[in-house]
């Protein structure tokens, strides 16, 4: 039986239209109402992928998430009503892959599904060398998806792998969040570009001496970003 996606929404009216579209994109569909319920249906069932509503009747979907990816590597997508930039911020630092404002288009949610899964397949990055930089200071390895500081492990989200990634493999040039939304994300919507910037502050509080004052990714004001990590021979 093939992995599902999970829905983990009290919501039973919305839930529903979601799984009806998603089976209709050939999917197989859990629906969950509860947090506590979600985990457990998470760790026996091993997803593809899960939908996670925010406010939840017995615990938080902030919580659920950070417990999810403390023992599996599974995609998130946030699906909430919270849409200010301090709380998507904040959902991705939890280590949600991407966040759905309510009310949305359930054909662009299950857009979404598939860009993220087809992201996650890491199909792209695997015949990659590791990349060194700053004489060994950091490594980026995307046949594993890891990142070495200073040779100890940093806890980073597929995501923001994706977009390390991106800046990594072009030390110098200039990107614009346009062209990391495409590279990271595998989609364009209105307003994703602001995202990016998300994903960046929390790489630089995982990479950076003083995030506050960036050394490795550099903005470059109106345009975008700049990695300048010095690649080892």
């Amino acid at each position: 039986m093939m992995q599902p996606v999970v829905i983990v929404e009290d919501d039973r009216k919305i839930a529903r239209v979601v799984q009806v579209y998603l089976e209709e994109a050939g999917y197989r569909v859990i629906h969950v109402e509860k947090g506590r319920a979600a985990l457990t249906a998470i760790m026996k069932e091993k997803p593809l992928l899960v939908i996670l509503d925010l406010m939840l009747p017995d615990t938080s979907g902030e919580e659920v998430c950070q417990e999810i990816k403390e023992v599996a590597d599974i995609p998130i997508i946030m699906l909430t009503s919270k849409s200010s930039e301090e709380e998507r911020v904040a959902g991705f630092a939890l280590g949600a892959d991407d966040y759905v404002v309510k009310p949305f288009s359930p054909r662009e949610l299950v857009y979404r599904v598939k860009a993220l899964l087809k992201r996650a397949q890491k199909a792209d990055l695997g015949s990659t060398e590791p990349m060194s930089f700053n004489q060994g200071a950091l490594v980026v390895d995307g046949h594993t998806y890891r990142v070495m500081r200073h040779s100890q492990p940093v806890d980073i989200t597929p995501t923001e792998f994706k977009v390390l990634f991106s800046l990594a493999s072009a030390p110098g040039k200039v990107m614009t969040r346009e062209e990391l939304v495409d590279r990271a994300l595998g989609y364009q919507f209105e307003g994703y570009e602001r995202s990016i910037d998300a994903h960046i502050k929390n790489i630089r509080h995982k990479l950076e001496d003083d995030p506050k004052n960036p050394a490795l990714i550099l903005t470059i004001y109106g345009v975008g970003y700049r990695f300048s990590g010095k690649k080892d021979a």
